[in-house]
């Protein structure tokens, strides 16, 4: 969803979704990059649209849906209390669940991306223990300014490089699929690239459904004993 506070109408369809549709769900699961970026959990003392997208997560799962999020490239930081605030529980990635008896795998998507190497690396340092102390040890203003250059630099490094690099990797799909003994499905974001997948790995079928970002409409993916079906938001 890339959520940010200058992106008014993003904002109100996710709120008016919670209210709503995602009320008939037993469980939403968000797969990361709910925020544009996430400079730690302090951001929500003082941010009113912070305040307000937790609010709206948290109403929902005080109706009786369980909410699950997971971290994103841009929202790796998201803490506990954050969780807290949003009546939500912080997901591993990847992760296995079960839905009307399929077994589903879930990922935020960037780990399958494994043809961009130095993406991988820059991955691997901000995911440590070290560094998130290291970065969270300094004053909001300046973590918030970090983000902004690394953000220009992300921009400018994705100029150069081609769509194929910036997809997942099939090996990686495949290898995963194979670690989890070939769930029915794997979802993922990360790529905005909406598609459904059939793989067939030495004899096993898994599907492969990918989550479309909510820049121009809602998307998202309702799972049910009828199968898996993808659903827009004008």
């Amino acid at each position: 969803m890339h959520l940010c506070a200058s992106q008014t109408h993003t904002t109100q369809l996710l709120l008016d979704f919670l209210g709503t549709t995602a009320r008939e769900a037993g469980s939403l699961y968000v797969l990361g990059d709910l925020f544009e970026s996430w400079a730690g959990d302090d951001v929500l003392a003082n941010d009113a649209h912070a305040r307000e997208v937790a609010g709206g997560f948290k109403a929902l799962s005080q109706s009786g849906t369980l909410v699950a999020i997971m971290h994103g490239n841009r929202d790796f930081l998201l803490g506990q209390n954050f969780a807290r605030a949003a009546g939500a529980t912080l997901l591993p990635d990847p992760v296995e669940t079960s839905v009307s008896g399929q077994r589903v795998l879930l990922s935020h998507g960037d780990i399958l991306c494994t043809d961009d190497v130095a993406y991988q690396d820059f991955r691997r340092q901000v995911r440590s223990k070290a560094w998130q102390q290291s970065f969270l040890a300094q004053s909001l203003a300046a973590r918030r300014a970090t983000i902004a250059g690394l953000r220009r630099d992300s921009e400018a490094e994705k100029s150069t490089k081609s769509d194929a690099i910036m997809d997942v990797n099939e090996g990686a799909v495949q290898a995963l699929l194979g670690e989890h003994q070939f769930p029915d499905l794997l979802i993922h974001g990360h790529t905005h690239r909406p598609q459904e997948h059939a793989i067939t790995v030495d004899g096993h079928h898994s599907t492969r459904w990918v989550l479309g970002d909510w820049h121009q409409n809602g998307d998202y993916l309702r799972l049910d004993a009828s199968g898996c079906t993808r659903h827009l938001i004008p």
